[in-house]
């Protein structure tokens, strides 16, 4: 109800910019472009938790970001899903590229009947068998090992998989910022001729504890097997490559935890990809 609210809200009351206070508007030009950045970057916490796979970021973790970010998150700001959304498809793009090229996710003509079909092109992965040609198994170049295999049709849409918050944490926002930020990306990248979705297939199994305030290996301790697949989600996953999305890394133990519940699920992550990161993160472009 209450995200019902602060939709209408948002669309009849003034707003300042989120990103600096400046009066006109709930994003000004000059935001919008720090959000865009100077392009994504490869992001590694330090320590790196095990299962992590390769991470990009659109932005650093700083200034508009950093406040454009926690207006969305915490004060309901749901209109700057959009240039959120905007910027994750970038990281997107990064992390997946098309084989030799460095351009983003990108659909292929289907040469045979049907020319309006499309096919996966992206991230380099063999169309038939869902990993990299060459490879002889489920890693992608760059990747930690480990992530999936098995056959992909040819037909098969990129699936952005956000992190999900915990139900509470929903229920005291009014929305999922991760999730809502991904379908924002997913129209994006669609918009750009890559066929992607946003299925819901994972969920909190067990209650995890507040995270600010703990260290890396608390954190990895909180949030290990804390994450799991729904019912059915092995069919889901089975349509196309993973990646997986949220708005934020910091030590990296979701993103991990995420890649892990995925995987035992049968699904292929070929990498992840968040709108920022602190710059405390090692840039590894």
């Amino acid at each position: 109800m209450r995200g019902w609210w602060q939709e209408i809200a948002d669309l009849v009351l003034p707003a300042d910019c989120a990103g600096c206070g400046r009066p006109g508007g709930a994003l000004c030009e000059r935001c919008r472009g720090a959000l865009r950045g100077s392009g994504a970057r490869r992001v590694e916490p330090s320590p790196v938790p095990p299962g992590l796979p390769v991470v990009h970021a659109a932005v650093d973790y700083v200034d508009e970001a950093r406040a454009v970010l926690l207006a969305h998150k915490e004060r309901g700001a749901l209109r700057l899903a959009r240039p959120l959304g905007e910027a994750l498809a970038g990281a997107v793009r990064a992390a997946c590229p098309g084989p030799g090229s460095g351009s983003g996710p990108g659909p292929e003509p289907d040469s045979g009947p049907g020319a309006g079909s499309r096919r996966w092109a992206g991230a380099g992965l063999d169309r038939v068998s869902g990993v990299r040609p060459g490879t002889g198994s489920g890693a992608c170049a760059g990747a930690r090992p480990g992530y999936g295999s098995g056959a992909r049709p040819r037909g098969g849409p990129l699936l952005l998989v956000p992190v999900p918050s915990a139900r509470r944490a929903v229920g005291a926002r009014g929305h999922d910022p991760a999730r809502r930020i991904a379908l924002a990306a997913a129209g994006v990248l669609r918009g750009g001729g890559c066929s992607a979705r946003v299925p819901a297939v994972l969920r909190q199994r067990r209650r995890v504890s507040d995270q600010s305030g703990l260290d890396a290996r608390q954190r990895r301790a909180n949030v290990t097997g804390a994450l799991g697949a729904v019912p059915g989600s092995g069919r889901l996953l089975a349509a196309g490559p993973v990646v997986l999305v949220d708005d934020l890394m910091t030590t990296g133990a979701s993103l991990a935890e995420a890649a892990r519940a995925v995987t035992a699920a049968g699904g292929l992550v070929i990498g992840a990809a968040v709108v920022a990161a602190p710059l405390m993160r090692i840039n590894r472009n």
